[in-house]
């Protein structure tokens, strides 16, 4: 198993596709963020400024219809579409047919931030899943406890499927403790994307990555703020948008792992290493892609 630290020199060896100087929104990339419920909106603007500070063009997102007004406001730069909804305010099962009319085949899904509902994540998997435009997809949350229902699980575009579990989330997908995985996070990282045929970002402590073919990757860097609350859908949001600009599964996973770590630790430097929010780690992306560009 070859196995590779994610640190500033791998990154400069393995440049971001270049974006020309004139290169407008369209070109940038779509990013449509599929998740929130009445009692969770955050995740889906998280996960959504995330992808626009990583760079790409426009974000829109489809949540449950009581709380679109309130989330377009929240995010005046995303197109907000409303989708059927359950009396307890969680998308509806309903969802895929509203999405292809709104968004058609937008690039790149982020499915999964602020959902509880397995219910209604199921069918808008399948349909992601059955694309051929080779767009990327991105599990989280919810998403992945459907992904976990029949492993092996091979989509069509297995290729272009990023999942993004934490320990806990790993372990119902593998079947298996908590204490397993965070004991052989590495291997288990390497099996469960070689298994399932899609790039796996196992979070934690290290958060590994690891693709289809074999390869892993491990990250050093990061402090203990990370673990926050809204964390891992502003990851999520930074992998989407860097596979919106192109960036191909694993490089916009060891991208996005590389930029949530460093944005905590400038943050960690700002303002001290515990207390810092997740809704401000995207802001520090920027200048961290512009460090890189130069």
């Amino acid at each position: 198993m070859s196995l590779v630290a994610i640190e500033p020199r791998l990154l400069r060896k393995w440049p971001l596709p270049k974006l020309a100087a004139d290169a407008d929104k369209q070109a940038r990339g779509d990013v449509l963020v599929v998740g929130g419920s009445r009692e969770l909106p955050g995740p889906v603007l998280l996960a959504g400024v995330a992808a626009l500070r990583a760079g790409a063009g426009r974000a829109r997102l489809g949540v449950a219809r009581s709380i679109a007004v309130a989330v377009g406001t929240a995010f005046p730069e995303a197109r907000v579409i409303g989708l059927p909804e359950t009396r307890q305010g969680e998308l509806a099962a309903s969802t895929p047919g509203p999405l292809r009319r709104a968004f058609g085949e937008c690039p790149t899904l982020l499915l999964g931030p602020g959902m509880r509902d397995d219910v209604a994540v199921k069918p808008v998997l399948r349909w992601a899943l059955a694309r051929e435009d080779g767009g990327s997809v991105v599990l989280d949350a919810a998403a992945l406890r459907a992904l976990s229902a029949r492993p092996p699980f091979r989509p069509r575009a297995a290729a272009r499927v990023i999942a993004t579990p934490h320990a806990g989330e790993m372990a119902e997908l593998w079947g298996c403790s908590r204490k397993e995985v965070e004991a052989n996070a590495l291997e288990m990282a390497r099996e469960a994307a070689r298994t399932l045929g899609v790039t796996l970002v196992l979070k934690g402590v290290q958060t590994v990555v690891a693709t289809p073919d074999g390869h892993v990757f491990r990250n050093h860097n990061g402090n203990a703020g990370l673990a926050t609350s809204g964390s891992g859908d502003t990851l999520s949001g930074l992998i989407a948008g860097l596979a919106a600009r192109g960036a191909e599964p694993a490089q916009a996973a060891v991208w996005g792992v590389y930029l949530h770590s460093a944005a905590g630790d400038v943050l960690a430097q700002k303002q001290g290493p515990l207390g810092y929010l997740a809704r401000e780690l995207a802001a520090e992306v920027p200048a961290l892609l512009a460090r890189f560009a130069k």
